[in-house]
């Protein structure tokens, strides 16, 4: 099951929470998830270099709320918030309601699993061997504080003929513990050759969540 599925999606509701926050009637659900999608493309062409995460969608009465998660804040936001404002522009052409962004600072990106991705498709573009960029990214997530973590690289590696899976691991990846912390990230590398698929997978730790004493004091009462 933990192969097949989302670790983030499996763990919704749980530890994890949903990227899009928001309700909506039936003939507004739809084009509220294609206009969250046209966001977060636009978000991810137009800052590639900022090492975006993550975007989460928050929708108001009257607004829309923008939080991108990214390594490089300064990036987003510009000199003096020039290209924060542009972006909010830019976005307001994609959204129906007023758009208000919020880029948070990542403090450890070596242990974000879609930044770790992001950064071994850059350097396969690049032409650095894959099996370097695999285990360079290993060594500085494990080094960062990560329990464990996993990249798999998959498509026509070195540029042989025949498309393969590579993948290295280390640590503790326990994907059927819910209360384990596993981030996944995915991306992909543009090549001479064709393209390539980088996963991760990193652990960070297990989660519990304390319940409160005097519920559970009522509840053994019982």
């Amino acid at each position: 099951m933990g192969q097949k599925v989302s670790p983030l999606a499996l763990r919704i509701g749980y530890i994890e929470n949903w990227r899009s926050l928001w309700f909506a009637d039936k003939s507004e659900f739809a084009k509220n998830v294609i206009e969250d999608y046209k966001i977060r493309e636009f978000i991810k062409k137009r800052f590639v270099q900022a090492s975006v995460a993550k975007v989460v969608i928050e929708r108001l009465a009257d607004k829309t709320k923008i939080i991108i998660y990214t390594a490089r804040p300064g990036v987003i936001i510009g000199r003096r918030g020039a290209d924060i404002d542009k972006l909010r522009t830019e976005l307001g052409k994609i959204s129906s309601k007023e758009v208000a962004i919020d880029p948070r600072e990542i403090k450890n990106p070596n242990v974000e699993a879609q930044l770790i991705a992001q950064n071994v498709s850059f350097q396969l573009a690049k032409r650095i061997a894959f099996r370097r960029a695999m285990k360079r990214a290993i060594e500085n997530a494990m080094n960062s504080g990560a329990k464990g973590i996993k990249i798999k690289c998959s498509g026509r590696l070195n540029g042989v003929e025949m498309a393969r899976q590579e993948s290295y691991q280390e640590g503790k990846l326990p994907l059927h513990t819910f209360r384990a912390q596993i981030d996944y990230g995915f991306a992909e590398a543009q090549t001479t050759y064709g393209l390539l698929g980088i996963k991760v997978w990193v652990n960070k730790g297990e989660v519990i969540k304390t319940i409160n004493r005097q519920k559970a004091n009522k509840t053994e009462q019982k």
